[in-house]
């Protein structure tokens, strides 16, 4: 049974949600501010986070970043009545998986929910090695030099795309369509920033990369 922490501050909405997700078979928590939601993430083991952005004491942006920083990896879903692109590209840099703009149907809400979920199951091959860099997708760790290196959910989900096509370029497209899921709509800047931000984990010279490598007017290759 997967636990999902929704942090919303209107009372019917948040009574609606979790009542939905109980009825889907989910195990659900309730936070009202950020500040609570903040700590209940870090103080036990959650498979999502619905995070409504608009919040007391701390908004969900703020939330998801001291997440990220303290190495809390947990997928996040945003909730917003803000429809800007802006605003969803900064949220989906910052660390989050995926965005809702309010209203929104709760059958939406669930194919979003199952979509995230799918991305943070092991895959095939359950652990891959390369470099100083050893990865157990079972578990979500990545080892390097010895040391556990934090990864997100998403992070995991395209360093195993890329294990499984090793030698192959992948195209932007080809990357949305397999670690943030078919019909997921962000940039290609968004794909670009996380690619930045793994190449800082696994690569011995972040600026001169040699596993994950650009292809120029193709995508990436990885050379692992």
């Amino acid at each position: 049974m997967s636990r999902i922490l929704i942090v919303e501050d209107e009372p019917d909405i948040a009574l609606a949600l979790e009542d939905d997700l109980r009825t889907e078979g989910y195990d659900v928590e309730v936070a009202g501010d950020g500040e609570t939601a903040s700590r209940r993430a870090r103080e036990s083991s959650w498979d999502l986070l619905l995070l409504d952005v608009m919040l007391p004491r701390k908004d969900g942006f703020e939330v998801c970043r001291e997440l990220r920083r303290a190495g809390v990896t947990t997928p996040i879903i945003f909730l917003t009545a803000r429809a800007q692109e802006a605003e969803k590209v900064l949220g989906l840099e910052m660390g989050g998986d995926d965005y809702v703009t309010k209203p929104f149907s709760p059958r939406e809400l669930r194919a979003r929910i199952k979509t995230v979920l799918r991305r943070v199951t092991p895959s095939k091959a359950e652990r891959y090695a390369f470099g100083t860099v050893e990865v157990d997708f079972a578990r979500g760790e990545l080892i390097r030099d010895g040391r556990q290196v934090a990864v997100t959910p998403l992070e995991l989900k395209l360093l195993a795309t890329f294990t499984e096509r090793r030698g192959r370029v992948l195209s932007r497209d080809q990357l949305l369509d397999s670690a943030w899921g078919n019909g997921t709509h962000v940039t290609d800047r968004v794909v670009d920033t996380h690619i930045v931000n793994l190449r800082r984990k696994i690569e011995p010279s972040p600026a001169e990369p040699r596993f994950l490598v650009s292809v120029r007017g193709l995508g990436y290759r990885f050379d692992g």
